[in-house]
């Protein structure tokens, strides 16, 4: 069949688009839906023509095998041509938030020290030196006879990417992924994939940015197993809910909030979510009423909850069916062995909470380079911590607590905010809502929490969300204050900047 993967044969990021331009030229290859205006569809001739045009706008920037090509773009089809052109090149791709400010900007340009940065950033301000950039609309005339779109040599990155993360420290880090830029239809680049049925004839949409290991990584996975992709500029539950109606998508990675959001919709249980055989939460904690809520809707065997970090140290995975028999895990190891360690490094019983470590069986382990931070702590077998909390059950499922930064101290007892939020967001009247410990002279920390109304003009009263968690938790976990804001700071991936919820608030004495 024309198009479908070759088992065994492993081919260069780069080849592996040109390979499915030739093999059907005018199908489509991407639908990129923006946050106003058309759609746009691309093919797989304009795709891999525009990814060649890229390579050579890179390359008269200095772009060449080895250096690191930063992506400073909203989600667009420019942003993954762009990556295609650097992997043409044998570089590697860093996709950065396009939306920093300044100074956030030149820090992690500091740590990253790309060689090219393809975007609109202004560079060279506030001592960090001046790094060529490549205005993306220097390449998108197609006559334009500079940037011709024939092909060029097979170069293979190695590494070929990078993601950009400051995790719960707020200091900025680069993981590098180790290896080389290859696809390989034998060993896909993610088993989670593999275990949702990925492949041709599957339609992917990705709500999250490409600046997020998630949006990057499935993003460009799907592409290179020659699915159609259905790439959003930015998330928006009722464009999302559409888009999955309007083109039969089958398969989505979404993070809590983008499923909380969706679930909220008014009308949402009248719309057509048939066609999903596949939806992946990952990203963060999901609060179990909501899983049950997609696992109602869509049932149990098209819903999957996965564990991982962008370090890629190993991952835990697990079905619906099997989450009904274990609520609230996030699944057993997939190609990965988990142990949970006390503060000593000491292994604890099933249902401790300790430190989660991970092994992958199938990958070379993270590379790292930091600023402020050491790498991730590992044994000396290879077992990798990113700072969770959690415990197994007695079958080898695993649960998440929280992350150790995040654990709020009351009173001398431990709250873990998730579960504290989980509660929160059960109330219709609540959007969105996280809880932080701001200190206080009599408990240490008071728990505090900060909530997004569903609508401002009836936000739910202090006492009215007392007793709502009150119901549901023990009374050391319900907040002592409460804090209605329009917006939480969430990124377009769903992660939450609680550091600097926390610290904003530290003064607070309420």
């Amino acid at each position: 069949m024309a198009g479908a993967p070759t088992a065994g044969r492993a081919v260069s990021f780069g080849r592996r688009i040109a390979d499915l331009a030739a093999a059907h030229p005018d199908a489509p290859a991407l639908v990129f839906a923006p946050r106003q205006g058309p759609e746009r569809v691309v093919s797989w001739r304009e795709l891999d023509s525009l990814g060649n045009r890229l390579a050579r706008l890179l390359a008269g920037h200095g772009a060449g095998a080895g250096a690191v090509v930063a992506v400073a773009l909203t989600n667009s089809v420019e942003h993954l041509a762009a990556a295609i052109g650097a992997w043409r090149l044998g570089a590697c791709v860093l996709p950065l938030r396009w939306d920093l400010p300044a100074w956030e900007r030149d820090r992690l340009l500091e740590v990253a020290a790309p060689d090219l940065v393809v975007g609109d950033w202004p560079l060279g301000d506030r001592g960090i030196p001046t790094i060529p950039r490549a205005a993306i609309d220097d390449a998108t005339d197609p006559a334009d006879p500079r940037l011709p779109d024939g092909p060029l040599p097979d170069a293979v990155a190695d590494p070929a990417m990078a993601i950009a993360s400051s995790g719960s420290t707020g200091f900025p880090k680069i993981i590098v992924s180790p290896g080389p830029g290859v696809y390989d239809a034998a060993r896909p680049a993610y088993a989670t994939s593999q275990q949702m049925g990925a492949g041709r004839g599957q339609v992917q949409l990705v709500p999250a940015p490409l600046y997020h290991t998630n949006g990057f990584r499935i993003a460009h996975g799907s592409l290179h197993r020659d699915e159609l992709l259905v790439l959003m500029e930015h998330f928006d539950a009722q464009q999302a809910v559409s888009l999955i109606e309007r083109h039969r998508v089958t398969t989505t990675t979404m993070a809590p909030v983008m499923l909380l959001r969706i679930a909220r919709l008014p009308g949402v249980e009248r719309r057509d979510l048939s066609s999903l055989r596949s939806v992946l939460q990952g990203a963060a904690s999901c609060p179990p009423w909501l899983v049950r809520w997609w696992i109602d809707r869509i049932g149990p065997e098209r819903f999957f909850v996965s564990y991982g970090s962008t370090e890629r140290v190993g991952v835990a995975f697990l079905k619906g069916t099997e989450w009904l028999e274990h609520p609230g895990s996030v699944g057993r190891g997939l190609d990965t062995d988990i142990r949970i360690l006390d503060d000593a490094g000491r292994d604890l019983a099933a249902g401790e909470i300790g430190h989660v470590y991970l092994r992958s069986r199938d990958a070379d382990g993270p590379s790292y380079r930091y600023r402020g931070a050491e790498p991730a702590p590992t044994t000396d077998d290879g077992f990798t911590t990113v700072g969770d909390l959690g415990w197994l059950d007695e079958d080898g499922y695993l649960y998440i607590a929280d992350r150790r930064l995040d654990l709020i101290v009351t009173g001398g007892v431990n709250v873990y905010p998730s579960e504290v939020e989980a509660a929160l967001v059960e109330h219709p009247g609540v959007a969105d809502a996280a809880v932080v410990g701001v200190p206080d002279e009599e408990w240490g920390q008071r728990l505090h929490a900060v909530v997004e109304p569903s609508d401002r003009a009836r936000a739910p009263t202090d006492d009215v969300l007392r007793d709502h968690c009150r119901a549901r938790l023990a009374p050391h976990k319900v907040p002592k204050t409460f804090e209605v804001v329009d917006a939480l700071p969430r990124t377009a991936a769903g992660k939450l900047n609680r550091s600097m919820l926390a610290g904003e608030r530290a003064p607070d004495r309420r």
